[in-house]
């Protein structure tokens, strides 16, 4: 028996009936069509599925659409405003932290979650704090330098 959704979704009240058993990442993918939250373990292992839920770093495989019922989600396709890449998107651009891009926007979104909740944060607390998302590809020294470099505050110059 399907049950009614209430959230908000990148600035957007969003209501759907869904099956109570959806998680929040199909949700995300398949009713909204926002694509960027990839599903990599569905054990919330890889970080792949990483989201904002009220300004905090979650991951959306291991939620049930209906736990964030009234809540608000931003995804990476939420973070830029006025068609300007979020800083740390411009970060991961400028400094080459992609290599395939499919952890990418995981690891973009628990960054600005690192940053809000540590500024300050050093090279070991920025390896610790991305502990909980994982790169097949770049062995993490430019993603990495891509963090360090919008904690700098530092304006990208690729456009």
């Amino acid at each position: 028996m399907d049950v009614p959704l209430s959230l908000t979704v990148n600035g957007k009240a969003v209501k759907a009936t869904i099956d109570p058993r959806t998680l929040l990442v199909q949700f995300l993918r398949e009713n909204l069509q926002l694509t960027g939250t990839h599903v990599g373990c569905d054990t919330a292992q890889c970080g792949a599925c990483t989201v904002h839920m009220n300004g905090r770093a979650i991951k959306a495989c291991s939620m049930l659409a209906l736990q964030v019922q009234g809540s608000t989600i931003t995804t990476i396709e939420g973070l830029a405003s006025d068609g300007e890449l979020h800083p740390m998107q411009a970060a991961f651009r400028e400094c080459h932290g992609l290599q395939c891009g499919f952890c990418t926007p995981g690891m973009v979104m628990s960054a600005v979650q690192l940053l809000a909740d540590d500024p300050k944060a050093d090279e070991a607390a920025i390896r610790e704090a991305l502990d909980g998302n994982i790169c097949r590809c770049t062995g993490y020294q430019n993603i990495v330098k891509s963090i360090q470099f919008c904690q700098s505050g530092a304006k990208p110059v690729s456009a």
